[in-house]
């Protein structure tokens, strides 16, 4: 091992024990709270195309050869007897900008009843339950180790700074195969939303944005010069621009636990004129997202996700609609698991400025092993594989359309 990767190893090292050490001086504090926390340690193979991390247009998380801290997070949580709960997940990652930080903080209400329809609240900074894939500790996914382009985008771009409603009926409570959930939502603080896939287009990874975070992308002459756009080279997803409240309306059907359907409607309505003195706009950003599953038995299940919306900027100074889905098989056999998945991602123009193309488009292939040594510790290994195109890229004198691949080793360490 040379100096510089022992060194940076070390001050990993150093950083997430001070990390761990606070959460667990916390949870001390609070007796009756229930500690969960993930570790992932990775060996990446990765693109010769650098990652929009370091300022480039790659769609893929690592820009060379290396050994990663993954993933490192604390969750948090804990029930009283009156009906309220919380839960707050602090994560540190090596990539990005903000290094540790809060991904999500919670206080939910659910009254105890009997009755056939009843209700809960929740109120915090978290994510809307649109997602079967990201279904783990700390919304991450017990599938594969980069996500879908979907969910990748919800990840490093979306989330609820607000209060939400749910009524539910549990199908055991009217003796029907069926229980639905409806959730309704008011937020703030997501006016920027739509920024990454406007310009760098979607990309595929795992690293959620923190609760002040900022997210870069390559300097696109097309939205930095003071002559064009004047937009920095990066986004603060968590941000409110205009005052205005946005929504989302949800609703889940599961039947016999076997067959699930989520669908959602967000609206962050945002107003596109508005803007902030550091130049960071409002987008306004709004969506349909259908998720489905089918387990087969107890260890093979189908599932997938569809994500359609619109996104503007300015006065039309961006316009996009985008797609994205994503259709993923996944079976678990004694203590090994293997998924496979399929990724398709579009996004399309229709703005006023034709010097700033912003039409991208692509699709992946993910195929990860898992293998749980015990309850605590597990490997796997996965290879990613994508086809992309930017149009964007071709401001900065790169190819528009380019080939991706990935390989990751991991070790990961749970309690």
């Amino acid at each position: 091992m040379n100096k510089d990767l022992k060194w940076k190893m070390e001050s990993y090292g150093k950083v997430l024990q001070v990390f761990f050490l606070n959460l667990c001086m916390l949870s001390v504090n609070c007796i009756a709270a229930e500690v969960k926390g993930v570790v992932q340690l990775n060996y990446v193979k990765a693109d010769e195309q650098p990652s929009w991390f370091d300022k480039d247009t790659g769609i893929l998380a690592y820009s060379k050869d290396s050994a990663n801290v993954q993933q490192a997070l604390v969750e948090l949580s804990d029930n009283f007897a009156s009906g309220l709960s919380y839960v707050v997940v602090a994560n540190y990652y090596q990539l990005g900008e903000q290094n540790l930080g809060i991904s999500q903080a919670q206080i939910s209400y659910k009254p105890l009843s009997n009755s056939k329809f009843r209700w809960r609240a929740r109120a915090g900074f978290f994510y809307p339950k649109l997602s079967l894939e990201n279904v783990d500790t700390g919304w991450l996914s017990p599938f594969t180790y980069t996500q879908s382009a979907v969910n990748s985008w919800v990840g490093e771009e979306l989330r609820t700074a607000g209060l939400e409603l749910t009524l539910f009926s549990p199908g055991r409570a009217r003796n029907s195969p069926i229980s639905w959930e409806f959730h309704a939502s008011l937020f703030k603080a997501n006016d920027p939303l739509g920024t990454l896939i406007s310009w760098r287009g979607f990309a595929l990874h795992d690293r959620q944005s923190l609760n002040n975070d900022r997210v870069p992308f390559a300097p696109y002459p097309s939205v930095i010069q003071t002559d064009r756009i004047f937009h920095p080279d990066y986004v603060e997803p968590f941000h409110e621009l205009d005052g205005n409240i946005g929504f989302y309306l949800g609703t889940h059907i599961e039947y016999y636990k076997q067959s699930t359907l989520r669908y959602y409607y967000y609206d962050n309505q945002a107003d596109p004129l508005a803007v902030s003195q550091e130049r960071l706009y409002a987008w306004r950003t709004k969506f349909h997202s259908l998720a489905v599953q089918h387990k087969f038995n107890g260890n093979t299940r189908i599932l997938g996700q569809w994500l359609t919306g619109s996104s503007v900027m300015g006065d039309r100074f961006v316009f996009i609609d985008f797609d994205a889905w994503y259709v993923m098989l996944s079976h678990k056999h004694k203590d090994h698991r293997i998924s496979l998945r399929f990724d398709k991602f579009k996004v399309a123009e229709d703005d006023i400025f034709p010097w700033d193309p912003n039409n991208s488009d692509g699709q992946g292939y993910t195929l990860a092993w898992r293998y749980d040594l015990d309850k605590n510790w597990q490997i796997g290994v996965e290879q990613h594989i994508n086809k992309n195109a930017a149009d964007i890229r071709a401001t900065l004198g790169q190819k528009v359309e380019i080939n991706q691949q990935q390989s990751l080793a991991v070790l990961q360490y749970r309690w």
